[in-house]
């Protein structure tokens, strides 16, 4: 499990645009989004790195919990 603090995800459409990015590295991944404390729960094979990259590239800041 992977755990990310994203400070400026902050609507519904920020979520989906995070959700979408992490799919894009791994399409079988489980994201969970808490939109409240801008925190989302990974359950993937990817590597932390390439997660990182994909938010990153979608325009989200990310720190790794």
């Amino acid at each position: 499990m992977q755990n990310y603090k994203i400070d400026n995800m902050t609507c519904g459409h920020c979520a989906g645009n995070v959700q979408k990015a992490i799919l894009s590295v791994d399409p079988q991944a489980t994201v969970k989004v808490d939109l409240g404390s801008r925190e989302v729960s990974v359950e993937t094979v990817a590597a932390p790195g390439p997660i990182a990259e994909a938010l990153k590239a979608a325009g989200y800041e990310s720190l790794q919990l």
